[in-house]
């Protein structure tokens, strides 16, 4: 494998569209997270992955580390997630709640519970092991960065007059994590490598430089106190590190489990693992998958590939899917005047430039420019925050993987917090947010092939717990698709909404996608979803139906009576998703000639007996069916906003009094929050239309934690740019770009509106391209000093036409399959051309 220098680099996917008015003067920082020295703290460690594959780098010096993950490593077997019980225990609960004995019907509620989820693993650690000469580096050398153009990571220092790179990368199309490191000079690399884990595992090299790593997660999430006989086999999982090396080099095998190397001029190293996981339904103890030999012959497959043709590889796969979309912000040139920043460019007044003033400043590490942000507000930084919820999301979900999880793919811990269990109350679903607005449609999949499973296991749970026909999932879940409720106390554990949420997102793929094949192969879930709905729904009082049990996620009430609870009935999300499915299914069966089926005439009658969204009596949008007392207004969720976001039942147009009253409760709610609260808040405020406040709550984000006293933060960032709880949870990271794209498009499959919530003062100018809008339309906007300058249109297949809103004005425009369109600041189509 050569020592390669050059790789050609694609041009970006998707762009078709450049401004004619406008002369951009593109002077943005790199998208590049940076720091100044090694990681001291995991979230100081850099990610990389493939889907499926994922790398924590620390970037040592004497010693690296690459923490290693992989998606299917879970604790435990199938599980049976039904509750033969459940239905005695429902009629109690039911029958308290109809009392007004809300506390005791909390209590009760207990009895639906189920046991926890499994728990997400590690795979193990890849160290490499230099010399004591490297402690001698040169001071001032060091540089570490991960590169979001090219997903790669790099660590960069000097020895004396040897520099010493190191460059890695997680490749998606050929199911490796490639590590290659070099020294500037010949024979000057020399380092010990190995694999380990905390897992029960085996660690062997064998004579072709390669260490083989053979392990096994628990069978069950604790280890019980029961004989070993009594523990069911777990999943099983291998990696394997192969290693090659310059001619001159020389490596050897150094207690049976090591490889050194000696005089090398460069190495490359490539990482392959598997596991025996095959599927939600396949006990470990019955599957036929081999990880040893599924990891050597994954291996076998890309050794003939040079260094620079597998970075090749990984680029074309990764900017085909990051390219997509380009985001530049600045400040008013105007403003930037007034206090002298700007003075080379007075002679540079034209009207028609936009200029992103900024300067590179490679010494100013992310941590430093995230604890400066509070004062210098620099419009760059929220460039780098959202392509980095991009980045994420393309390296953590992809087709054929699991679901990116409470962590994404990454996780250090046998026991990490909230055992990475993907939770379906806001979290997992979030981690999905961005997929579609920010153009990356297939990083979505995993999520779809994991509803299909969750309706399989649902069915029955839905079945035996509830007698209802369809399929339910609760909040919590796992890679065995647990669909029964979690283990504890109501406020969190008796939800049964998390399916019906999740299948809001079948329906949001198809009116971005305007993909008939696909709404067509996803109905059924769609139906069995609504038929548990129907079945749930029971009379309640003023011919209303009604959901009960029922709780607002994780959030508790002061009954009538003084005591507290969280089970009543009807809550306001409760009602606000199952109208959303509800009006989701008509429109599909519409679009697919299934409105006549007998299931669309339950729910047309269903649906007009739907409680209405009340607004309570200090103005705000009321969570429970009851004007209940809040013992905490500042609650981190925001559930009974569903309805406005990411629901699309609270409009402006047509619900001006409940938007008015969402104002309000996010008011009240008040600005504090984990991270998922912040950017859920910003995408309520943007839904909105209300700019400052959407603002408010993205500056709100950007803060930086300390990881050695992260219990005094609530929200903010570390200093790897993942986002706080604290602590560390991904979802934050992907409803940041969300929120973002909402700031700046919104959308219906027939209306658009441009720039709705664009906070003028900060970001003054700016052009995004490769955003989509429901429709299957792909938008471009380029803004000057607050104000609409140009924007772009098209759509690859779909013919369609389109309201065009901005500030106040509507104008209607046909857009046509293949044809890109562009639009002055009046509204006014000024070109069109062909793809």
């Amino acid at each position: 494998m050569e020592d390669a220098e050059w790789v050609l680099v694609g041009k970006p996917a998707e762009d078709f569209w450049n401004p004619t008015s406008m002369d951009l003067s593109d002077t943005s920082k790199p998208l590049k997270v940076t720091f100044s020295g090694p990681a001291k703290h995991w979230t100081d460690a850099v990610p990389i992955g493939n889907g499926r594959l994922g790398a924590m780098l620390w970037g040592g010096i004497a010693t690296e580390t690459l923490q290693l993950n992989e998606d299917t490593l879970w604790t435990g077997v199938p599980g049976d997630y039904t509750n033969p019980d459940a239905p005695a225990a429902l009629s109690e609960v039911r029958k308290l709640v109809d009392n007004g004995d809300y506390a005791e019907a909390t209590k009760a509620a207990v009895k639906l519970s189920d046991h926890p989820s499994d728990v997400y693993q590690l795979l193990g650690d890849f160290k490499l092991e230099f010399d004591d000469s490297h402690m001698k580096y040169t001071e001032g050398s060091y540089s570490r960065e991960l590169d979001l153009e090219t997903a790669t990571a790099r660590v960069k220092y000097s020895v004396g007059d040897v520099e010493f790179t190191r460059e890695h990368f997680a490749s998606n199309p050929d199911q490796v994590i490639v590590t290659k490191i070099s020294g500037s000079k010949p024979g000057t690399l020399s380092f010990t490598v190995s694999l380990d884990s905390k897992l029960h595992h085996h660690s062997q090299a064998n004579g072709q430089n390669q260490i083989i790593l053979q392990g096994s997660c628990p069978g069950k999430r604790v280890q019980p106190k029961a004989s070993a006989n009594d523990i069911p086999k777990g999943i099983q999982f291998a990696a394997v590190l192969d290693l090659q090396i310059s001619k001159g080099g020389v490596a050897h095998i150094l207690d049976d489990k090591k490889m050194k190397v000696q005089g090398s001029d460069w190495a490359v190293l490539l990482l392959v693992a598997s596991s025996s996981f095959d599927g939600p339904f396949t006990k470990p103890s019955d599957s036929r998958k081999d990880p040893v030999s599924e990891s050597l012959n994954a291996l076998k497959s890309i050794k003939t590939l040079s260094y620079s043709d597998l970075y090749a590889r990984h680029l074309d796969d990764y900017q085909n899917l990051f390219h997509r979309v380009s985001l530049q912000l600045s400040k008013s040139s105007k403003s930037n005047l007034r206090d002298g920043s700007l003075e080379m460019n007075k002679v540079k007044s034209s009207t028609k430039k936009l200029h992103f003033n900024k300067s590179e400043d490679g010494a100013v590490s992310t941590a430093e420019r995230v604890k400066s942000f509070q004062t210098d507000e620099d419009p760059s930084f929220v460039e780098l925050l959202f392509q980095y919820g991009r980045y994420l999301l393309i390296s953590s979900s992809r087709p054929g993987t699991q679901v990116s999880n409470l962590q994404g793919i990454w996780n250090k811990d046998i026991e990490p917090a909230w055992d990475c269990a993907p939770h379906l109350n806001i979290n997992l679903q979030m981690n999905y947010w961005p997929s579609l607005p920010c153009n990356l449609k297939e990083c979505q999949e995993p999520l779809f092939d994991y509803i299909s499973s969750l309706s399989i296991n649902g069915s029955k749970t839905a079945k035996v717990n509830y007698e209802a026909s369809g399929w339910v999932v609760h909040q919590v879940t796992d890679v065995w698709a647990k669909t029964s409720p979690d283990r504890g106390e109501a406020v969190w554990a008796l939800w049964p909404m998390g399916g019906a949420w999740l299948c809001t997102h079948l329906w949001e793929h198809f009116t971005y996608t305007m993909d008939k094949d696909f709404l067509e192969r996803v109905y059924p879930l769609l139906e069995g979803c609504t038929s548990f709905l129907l079945d749930w729904l029971i009379k309640g009082p003023g011919g209303y139906l009604e959901t009960n049990p029922s709780t607002s996620p994780e959030h508790m009430f002061v009954a009538p009576d003084g005591k507290p609870a969280s089970v009543s009935y009807s809550s306001t999300m409760d009602i606000a998703i199952i109208r959303e499915v509800f009006s989701e299914i008509l429109s599909a069966a519409e679009i697919l000639g299934r409105k006549d089926d007998a299931l669309i005439g339950k729910v047309h009658n269903a649906q007009t007996k739907l409680p209405p969204t009340k607004i309570a009596r200090d103005g705000s949008i009321m969570e429970w069916a009851l004007d209940f007392q809040d013992p905490d207004v500042h609650h981190r969720h925001v559930s009974h906003l569903f309805g406005l976001f990411p629901g699309h039942k609270i409009t402006a147009e047509k619900t001006p009094d409940l938007c008015k009253a969402a104002d309000y409760t996010l008011i009240k709610r008040g600005e504090d929050g984990p991270g998922w609260s912040t950017t859920w808040k910003a995408a309520l405020w943007a839904r909105l239309h209300n700019s400052e406040h959407a603002y408010r709550m993205v500056k709100h984000l950007i803060s930086l934690v300390d990881p050695t006293h992260e219990a005094d933060f609530e929200g903010g960032l570390y200093s790897n740019l993942f986002t706080a709880h604290p602590p560390f949870q991904i979802d934050a990271n992907f409803g940041f770009s969300a929120a973002i794209a909402e700031m700046l498009v919104q959308s219906t499959t027939k209306d658009l509106y441009l720039l709705p919530a664009l906070p003028r003062d900060k970001w003054a100018n700016g052009i995004v391209k490769g955003l989509k809008a429901r429709g299957g339309v792909t938008v471009n906007i380029g803004w000057q000093e607050g104000d609409l300058e140009e924007f772009g249109l098209w759509s690859v297949e779909q013919n369609s036409i389109k309201r065009i809103h901005y500030r106040g004005t509507t104008t209607t425009a046909k857009i046509s399959a293949g044809k890109v369109y562009t639009f002055n600041k009046q509204l006014k189509c000024v070109k069109t051309y062909s793809l």
